[in-house]
């Protein structure tokens, strides 16, 4: 879903390729690493108790249990709590 209407998406892809390689790279991490702190903020006020295992098995769950069948999440999470 989006409401970006398609002129502006067109312009900020523009804005994009006129940037390196390695700068759109760097932004790409960079969303990243905020968007893994605001889930390990959000985990942590609701399980503020958490274990460092525990916090793992959650961030893989928030951000990767769509990109695997149960099993293979089920031995991923089996590890992260080893």
């Amino acid at each position: 879903m989006t409401d970006t209407p398609p002129e502006v998406e067109a312009r900020l892809n523009a804005l994009f390729m006129q940037r390196s390689g390695s700068d759109r790279v760097r932004m790409a991490c960079e969303m990243f690493d905020f968007a893994r702190t605001l889930i390990i903020a959000n985990i942590k006020a609701n399980y503020p108790n958490i274990s460092a295992a525990e916090l793992r098995v959650k961030i893989f769950d928030r951000t990767y249990s769509d990109d695997f069948d149960a099993d293979a999440r089920a031995r991923i999470i089996a590890r992260l709590r080893d």
